[in-house]
């Protein structure tokens, strides 16, 4: 009986003091009467200022507090975007694809697709990303594939989005990211005198990435692969192709050289210009 009172006891203790101490946290939090309008005006000026941490806790508060209206939906948009400014990649796609599905009508859902392009994007490490073959051969590319398929949904429901104009041009640099990965994957292929797999790489470049700088390279490993495997006729057709498509190729006046470090820079500029 005594121990039981005591257990008694015990708990009534540990209930006041949690009480208390949820009591004391929520006296102490400036917001707790804040208006959606407040916290959404507040937000928005960190956000506007580079305050990306105190941003995301009022945003966060507020879809809490006062989960449906306008300033909720909102700020449902703009955390998408302060996750992205936080380098979050996985939570800025997270909560662009939330809100593609919670709000599939919405009249700045475009900018949903566009932002899960972009943080699929960086994830890539962007535009400025510098990668020697052994490094592309490594890489994962399914950020590359998960960001030209958002700008592409982009493109395809919203043509006329403000945002297609850049998705287009992002896209045309993806596809030659991953052109240049099977590039990479091509080369690693040959040198190690697998050359069946290394012609298979290349017949995939040719397939899936016409009208990219990757085209030229492709052509020239399937030749150096079909000439090691002593398939002449295809070596000589392969290289006739090299000619026709690639007239000024330096493939054609040097033995090149299969080991060598892609620029990247000339397949963003090839993207560019296309």
């Amino acid at each position: 009986m005594k121990h039981s009172s005591v257990l008694r006891n015990v708990a009534l203790t540990l209930v006041v003091a949690l009480v208390g101490c949820s009591e004391l946290e929520k006296s102490d939090d400036p917001t707790k009467n804040w208006s959606a309008s407040k916290l959404h005006s507040e937000a928005k000026k960190d956000l506007q200022e580079g305050n990306y941490e105190q941003a995301a806790k009022l945003y966060e508060s507020l879809q809490s507090r006062y989960p449906y209206g306008t300033y909720s939906t909102q700020a449902e948009l703009e955390q998408i975007y302060v996750y992205y400014k936080q380098h979050e990649s996985a939570s800025a796609v997270s909560e662009a694809d939330r809100f593609i599905k919670a709000h599939p009508n919405h009249p700045a859902v475009d900018y949903a697709y566009y932002m899960k392009g972009l943080a699929n994007f960086s994830d890539d490490l962007g535009i400025f990303g510098i990668y020697t073959d052994s490094d592309l051969v490594q890489r994962d590319t399914k950020p590359t594939k998960d960001a030209f398929d958002a700008f592409r949904d982009l493109i395809t429901r919203f043509p006329n989005s403000r945002y297609a104009p850049d998705a287009i041009i992002r896209m045309k640099y993806l596809v030659n990211s991953l052109a240049r990965n099977d590039v990479a994957v091509a080369r690693y292929y040959y040198r190690r005198q697998a050359y069946l797999a290394a012609t298979d790489r290349a017949l995939n470049i040719l397939r899936n990435y016409p009208h990219t700088a990757a085209q030229e390279d492709a052509l020239d490993i399937m030749a150096r692969s079909y000439d090691a495997m002593g398939l002449k006729d295809l070596s000589q057709d392969t290289v006739r192709v090299l000619k026709l498509d690639f007239p000024n190729s330096h493939y054609l006046t040097t033995q090149g050289d299969l080991t060598k470090k892609i620029e990247w820079w000339r397949f963003w500029q090839t993207s560019a210009n296309q």
